[in-house]
C-alpha cells in the first residue's frame, strides 16, 4: 500500500524539529599535576583543569559531546565515559587497550560522540591504572530541548560525587601491592564532591554544604566513583526518593538509605521538610567480604536550612558495615519506569545463554620467590575461570576493526570449564581450582543477538560482592538472590515486565544476578569488575559486536588522531 503523500512534509518537519534541537558541546581536559590540601597532608595530584572532582559536563539528550583531552601529566591516559552507549562511536569508550592505545604525556586525543536515547546522571573517569581516583567528574544529560522530566521539577539539583583518598600516589599504592602480590593499602578517607568532612583531622573546612529552602525540593545526582568501596548514605531525618539509577527511570522509590556500588549512579529527590537547622549527609562502606581489612571511616557533607540558627549537625545511624539485608533489599526494590522517557521492555527471544562465574584467584608467584597472596602466590581474579589479561601492542577494537591476529582470541567459554559448589566456602582455597590461565579470551557476539547472563560470585579466597560493569550497554536486571543460582526454581523469580535497568551491577555477596541485553551496538565492549583493585587481577572480558548488515549498523573507520601503542 502506498504511504500517503501528506505525512511526508510532516515527517521532514519533525525531522527538522530534532535535528534543530541538537546541539555540539565541547570542553577541553587538562590533565596534570595539581597540589591539594587534605587530612594534614599536603599531596601531588593527578587532576582535571586544577578541581577535584574535575568538571560536571552538562547536555541534553541528542546533543553531541566533543572532549578535547591533553594530558599533561607523568602518566597514560584514557578518559572512559562511564554508561554511555557510544552508538558507532566505541572509538571513544575509552579503555586503554581495550578500544583504545593510551594518551601519552604530552599528546592530546578528542572524544566524539552522541548522547542517544538517555537521560539522567552518567559520569566520566580515567580508564588507567588507579588514576580515576582523581580524574572523574559527572556527566549530566537533561531531556532534550521540549521534553519534561517524568516527575515534578525540583527547585535546584546538586552532584553528589562520593570518592576515595589516600595519603599517598595511588599510582604508587597500585604498583606497590601488585608487586608484592597482596592487597593495596586501603585508603585514609573518604570524599563528598572531594572534601572528607569534619570527622576526619584538619577537615572541619573540608566540608561540603549544600543550602535548602524549607518546602522546596531538590534532584541530588549520586555518583560512586569510590575505587574499591560500596557506600551506605543516608541525610539524616531525611527520607529520599529514587527516580533513577545509572540514567535510566525508576519507579518512584522511598527510602532512608541508598546503597551504591562503584561506578552506579542514583538519582534521588529530597524534600526539606524538616524543621530549620543542619542535617549531615553521611557515608560509609558496605564491607560484604568478612574479614577483610577496609577503610572504616565516614565521609560527611552538610544540608544546611535557610534561616537555621543552630549550628550543630545532626547525624544519621548508618547501617553497620556489613549489613547485607539493607543492601539487598534496597538493590532487589528498585524497578524500571515501563512507558517512561527511553524505556525498553525486556526482548524475549534469546540467542545466547551464559553463566559466568565472577571471583578471586590466585596466580603463581614466580621462582622461588614468596608472595604476600593466600599460600605465598599472588591475588588474580577471573570470570570463568579466565583471568584477563590486556594487550600492549594494539587494542583489541584496532585488532578487530583491521582484522590483526595475534591480540586476543575469541574462545571466551559460555559456562565455567569445570562445575563445582560455587559458594561453598569449603572451596576459599582449592589448589584445585583456584588457579586461574591468564589470557585475552573475548565473547564474540552477532550484531543484535540478545544474551541472558548469569552472573555467579564464587567463595574463592572470600565471599564478597562485585559490582559487574558493561561498557557499550544497559541491561535488563531479571533477579538475584544469594547462594547457587537454580535453573529450575530462580527463573519463576524472573522479572520481566518492568526490572531495573542498569549498566552496573552489584552481584549480592556469595550470590548471582541475572542480566539480559540487546547486542545492538558494533565494536568492542569490556566487561569488568568495577572494583579497582580486581580488575589488574584480571576480572574482566569483553565482548566483540560483530557489524549489522547496512551502513547504519556498521563501525565507521577510527578518527585520525587516535593514539598509537
Amino acid at each position: 500500500m502506498a504511504r500517503p503523500v501528506f505525512l511526508l512534509p510532516f515527517a521532514l518537519l519533525l525531522l527538522a524539529s530534532t535535528m534543530a534541537s541538537a546541539d555540539v558541546v565541547e570542553h577541553s581536559f587538562h590533565v596534570q599535576n595539581l597540589t591539594v590540601r587534605r587530612l594534614c597532608h599536603e599531596r601531588v595530584i593527578t587532576a582535571v583543569n586544577g578541581s577535584l572532582p574535575g568538571p560536571t559536563i552538562r547536555v541534553r539528550e541528542g546533543d553531541t559531546l566533543v572532549v578535547h583531552v591533553f594530558n599533561k601529566s607523568p602518566y597514560n591516559l584514557t578518559i572512559h565515559w562511564h554508561g554511555v552507549f557510544q552508538l558507532l562511536s566505541g572509538w571513544s569508550d575509552g579503555p586503554e587497550y581495550a578500544t583504545q592505545c593510551p594518551i601519552r604525556p604530552g599528546h592530546s586525543y578528542t572524544y566524539k560522540f552522541t548522547i542517544t536515547g538517555q537521560e539522567g546522571t552518567l559520569w566520566w573517569h580515567a580508564h588507567v591504572q588507579w588514576l580515576r581516583a582523581t580524574v572523574h567528574g559527572a556527566l549530566i544529560i537533561r531531556p532534550r530541548a521540549g521534553h519534561k522530566y517524568p516527575f515534578p521539577k525540583p527547585h535546584k539539583e546538586f552532584p553528589i560525587i562520593l570518592g576515595e583518598w589516600w595519603n599517598a600516589n595511588v599510582i604508587d599504592v597500585e604498583n606497590e601491592g601488585l608487586a608484592s602480590g597482596g592487597n593495596p593499602n586501603i585508603s585514609d578517607a573518604f570524599t563528598i564532591n572531594g572534601q572528607p568532612g569534619d570527622l576526619y583531622p584538619c577537615s572541619q573546612k573540608h566540608t561540603h554544604k549544600i543550602k535548602v529552602v524549607q518546602g522546596k525540593t531538590y534532584l541530588l545526582r549520586i555518583v560512586n566513583a569510590a575505587l574499591n568501596n560500596q557506600l551506605f548514605f543516608k541525610i539524616a531525618k531525611h527520607k529520599m526518593k529514587v527516580i533513577a539509577v545509572d540514567a535510566s527511570y525508576t519507579e518512584p522509590y522511598v527510602t532512608d538509605v541508598v546503597v551504591i556500588a562503584p561506578g552506579q549512579t542514583t538519582d534521588i529527590l529530597l524534600t526539606a521538610d524538616q524543621s530549620l537547622g543542619s542535617y549531615y549527609i553521611a557515608a560509609h562502606p558496605y564491607a560484604s567480604a568478612a574479614g577483610a581489612a577496609f577503610d572504616n571511616t565516614t565521609t560527611t557533607g552538610i544540608v544546611v536550612y535557610d534561616g537555621a540558627t543552630s549550628s550543630t549537625p545532626e547525624m544519621p545511624v548508618l547501617p553497620a558495615f556489613n549489613d547485607t539485608p539493607t543492601a539487598h533489599k534496597f538493590f532487589s526494590n528498585l524497578t524500571a519506569l515501563p512507558n517512561g522517557p527511553h524505556w525498553t521492555p525486556v526482548p524475549l527471544h534469546i540467542d545466547e545463554h551464559m553463566f559466568v562465574t565472577s571471583g578471586l584467584a590466585l596466580s603463581p608467584c614466580g621462582g622461588n620467590a614468596t608472595c604476600s597472596g593466600p599460600l605465598g602466590q599472588q591475588f588474580s581474579a577471573s570470570m570463568n575461570n579466565a583471568s584477563f589479561q590486556f594487550p600492549t601492542k594494539l587494542s583489541i577494537l584496532q585488532a578487530f576493526f583491521y582484522g590483526v591476529s595475534g591480540i586476543y582470541t575469541a574462545d571466551f567459554p559460555d559456562h565455567p570449564p569445570v562445575k563445582f559448589d560455587y559458594t561453598n566456602s569449603n572451596i576459599s582455597l582449592d589448589r584445585s581450582l583456584i588457579f586461574a590461565p591468564k589470557s585475552t579470551s573475548v565473547k564474540k557476539l552477532k550484531y543484535n543477538a540478545t544474551v541472558e547472563i548469569v552472573l555467579q560470585n564464587t567463595a574463592f579466597v572470600a565471599v564478597e560482592n562485585h559490582p559487574i560493569h558493561i561498557h557499550g550497554f544497559n541491561f535488563h536486571v531479571l533477579a538475584q538472590g544469594f547462594g547457587n543460582y537454580n535453573a529450575t526454581t530462580d527463573r519463576k523469580k524472573f522479572n520481566l515486565e518492568n526490572p531495573q535497568v542498569r549498566n552496573t551491577i552489584g552481584v549480592p555477596v556469595g550470590g548471582w544476578a541475572v542480566i539480559r541485553f540487546q547486542a545492538n551496538n558494533p565494536g568492542v565492549w569490556l566487561v569488568h569488575c568495577h572494583l579497582d583493585v580486581h580488575l589488574p587481577w584480571g576480572l574482566a572480558t569483553a565482548f566483540v559486536v560483530e557489524n549489522g548488515p547496512t551502513p547504519e549498523s556498521t563501525l565507521p573507520p577510527p578518527p585520525a588522531d587516535l593514539p598509537v601503542c
